[in-house]
């Protein structure tokens, strides 16, 4: 009878060990590291490069180019090359340097005076 019960226990075993049911896994238990882990955008354009680039290579950079709701296609660059009053030209990247192309926006906006032109 002992028998009995020892080979019903480990038939109950084996059965569970079976049965892997689809959960999350804890954090600390995954293998890859999450896209917030890896410092990954959903967006790839708003990612910098780790080697430096000239103007030129930042300027053919596209941030996004896909249709919007009304279907009509909409591209955004990655940088926005802006004049400095130098003449020298800078690539200002458009999620990291918004507040500077901003900037440049409203210079571009007024007169030699300094009153703001509406268009």
């Amino acid at each position: 009878m002992n028998n009995k019960v020892d080979n019903e226990n480990n038939q109950s075993e084996n059965n569970q060990a079976e049965i892997e049911q689809p959960v999350s896994k804890d954090w600390h238990s995954r293998e890859e590291p999450t896209a917030k882990e890896r410092n990954l955008t959903a967006n790839p354009g708003d990612r910098i490069s780790d080697k430096p680039e000239s103007v030129q290579e930042k300027a053919k950079q596209v941030a996004v180019d896909s249709p919007d709701i009304t279907g009509d296609r909409i591209t955004v660059p990655t940088y926005f090359v802006v004049e400095e009053p130098d003449g020298e030209k800078k690539a200002l990247h458009h999620v990291k340097d918004a507040e500077e192309i901003s900037d440049v926006i409203r210079q571009a906006r007024v007169d030699e005076n300094g009153n703001r032109i509406w268009w």
